[in-house]
């Protein structure tokens, strides 16, 4: 019973004191200087893809690493995932599926550009 206790009490006195910022859907070069920012460090937890250099990647998932360390200091970690593939996927192209936010934001973006750029008649 006080192993339970000191537990929850670990637990609930481990809290971080600000929340990584969120930084989901902008380049990797964007959220590392947002989590510096807010005095953290970005390290890369998972990688899919090697079509874009590593600061143009898209960060697909983020979150605080944990605060169980050996013998060290929570050093304000943030644990990326990152998409490295391109925008949103195509049928010759890959990248993030149309079908989740990411990918439909990237596809409407170009074809808005595509629109602008054609030539009205």
């Amino acid at each position: 019973m006080f192993v339970a206790a000191m537990g929850c009490a670990v637990m609930v006195g481990a809290d971080v004191a600000s929340a990584e910022p969120d930084v989901v859907g902008q380049k990797y070069s964007d959220a590392t200087t947002a989590i510096k920012n807010s005095g953290g460090t970005a390290v890369v937890a998972s990688r899919v893809g090697d079509r874009l250099s590593e600061d143009d990647c898209i960060v697909t998932n983020a979150w605080e690493a944990s605060f169980v360390r050996d013998g060290s200091a929570d050093s304000g970690e943030v644990m990326l995932s990152l998409n490295c593939n391109g925008d949103y996927a195509t049928a010759t192209e890959p990248g993030a599926s149309v079908q989740h936010p990411l990918g439909r934001d990237a596809m409407a973006a170009d074809e808005e550009e595509a629109a602008e750029e054609a030539p009205s008649s």
